[in-house]
């Protein structure tokens, strides 16, 4: 068993000896994303593994051993962690845990201390956390992002936000039930093989991928229906985690309509150009901002690719980031960046401009800075859009599932009126 050590502030350190024999466990926060972030972990000689466990246990687990004032996805987060640790079939003395730390004044930056508290408060303290960020905010000889990681894991997102516009502009259409999600499995597998290169950059190889991945989707089989569009916008984990949402996406398919996401690469960008503004307005390095601005400008040329290929298939295309930025003119200022900020309010007016006036804005219970720039901005928003369809629905683990159920499909009504009126 590895020896444990700990840094100068007590915390236990993830040392290169664990990287050797530990398994890191993943909380699963957006399903479409984080299964290619494991890929690359594994790729890159570490032993991960995506934690799917959706039984109410964790719940119990999240409850028992968080405060009952913390938000949403602190509660299922530390709960799904803590709950796998005790029920895995592992060695307890050779497991990890990895959490993501964005670095912001929203208490998802604290979660990983409240991990460390749950796992004492379980008897488990002797388990490492990971935090996996940008900032450097805490570092373990055992766990370094190099370049080449840091280029697999741009690469596990950005497939991640392909994946899942392509599933959801094909799966409402497909001839044949299931064939996307057979297609989207068939994928997934060959992925493991992808991430397991040692080149930095795969600029042709990746652009090679994608284009084959968009033509398989282009080749199933559709009805040509019309079907109303419904948005998903919010706190980042509610909005893309089923278990934050109750299922949110598959419930509303199953209502007959095609789900727009927003791509999750948004709010990475949006990180770190709020950490780029503040420089600006405020001061700091400027060598920081440079390399900020840089990062961004070379992530979007990766994207700029996707978009031209998306447009020449005729597929919905998302925005640039900087056109999505533009967006909130005259609604609420870029510097504004508590919780999702400024990013929330664009994402809703973009939606409505591509012609997805239905819009789910998903909002853990309690987290303040999301109601005011999501549905703080309905009226605003409204006087812009009267054609808008807007519901803000609250989750928690003790609301109940009927009442949001039914502010759900109220919002769907409105939206086949709307269609049926359009036609």
């Amino acid at each position: 068993m590895a020896e444990l050590k700990y840094d100068e502030t007590g915390r236990l350190l993830f040392t290169e000896e664990m990287r050797e024999e530990y398994t890191i466990l993943m909380p699963q926060m957006a399903p479409y994303h984080f299964g290619y972030v494991s890929d690359v972990f594994n790729a890159e000689g570490y032993r991960s593994e995506l934690l799917r466990e959706t039984d109410a246990d964790l719940i119990h687990e999240g409850m028992k051993h968080s405060h009952n004032d913390l938000c949403l996805p602190a509660t299922l987060v530390i709960g799904q962690l803590i709950n796998a640790v005790k029920k895995r079939k592992y060695d307890v003395n050779k497991v990890a845990l990895i959490i993501v730390q964005t670095g912001g004044s929203c208490r998802a930056s604290n979660y990983i201390k409240l991990l460390r508290k749950g796992l004492k408060a379980a008897e488990l303290d002797f388990v490492p956390v990971i935090s996996l960020n940008a900032g450097g905010l805490e570092k373990n000889p055992g766990f370094k992002i190099t370049p080449r990681f840091l280029h697999k894991l741009h690469e596990a997102i950005i497939f991640g936000d392909l994946m899942m516009t392509l599933v959801n502009q094909h799966r409402p259409y497909e001839k044949t039930p299931g064939a996307t999600m057979a297609l989207k499995t068939q994928i997934d597998r060959e992925f493991a093989d992808y991430f397991a290169h040692r080149r930095l950059f795969t600029w042709r190889k990746s652009r090679k991928k994608i284009a084959g991945i968009i033509r398989r989707f282009k080749n199933l089989e559709t009805v040509p229906v019309k079907k109303p569009k419904v948005g998903i916008v919010g706190e980042v984990y509610v909005k893309f985690s089923p278990l934050g949402n109750n299922n949110l996406e598959t419930v509303l398919e199953s209502e007959d309509v095609e789900v727009v996401m927003p791509p999750l690469y948004d709010f990475l960008l949006y990180c770190l150009d709020s950490r780029a503004h503040d420089i600006r307005r405020y001061g700091g390095p400027f060598k920081e901002r440079a390399v900020l601005k840089g990062l961004i400008g070379y992530i979007e040329l990766h994207r700029k690719q996707i978009r031209k290929t998306f447009k020449k298939e005729g597929l919905d295309v998302p925005l640039a980031y900087k056109d999505l930025r533009k967006l909130v003119t005259g609604y609420i200022d870029v510097g504004t960046h508590i919780g999702e900020g400024w990013m929330l309010t664009a994402e809703i007016v973009e939606l409505i401009k591509q012609g997805v006036p239905n819009i789910v804005c998903t909002q853990p219970f309690g987290c303040l800075p999301n109601h005011i720039v999501g549905k703080g901005m309905f009226k605003k928003i409204k006087k812009h859009f009267p054609e808008s369809n807007l519901v803000a629905i609250d989750y928690d683990t003790s609301a109940t599932e009927v009442n949001q159920m039914n502010r759900i499909n109220l919002m769907i009504q409105n939206a086949r009126a709307q269609l049926e009126k359009k036609s």
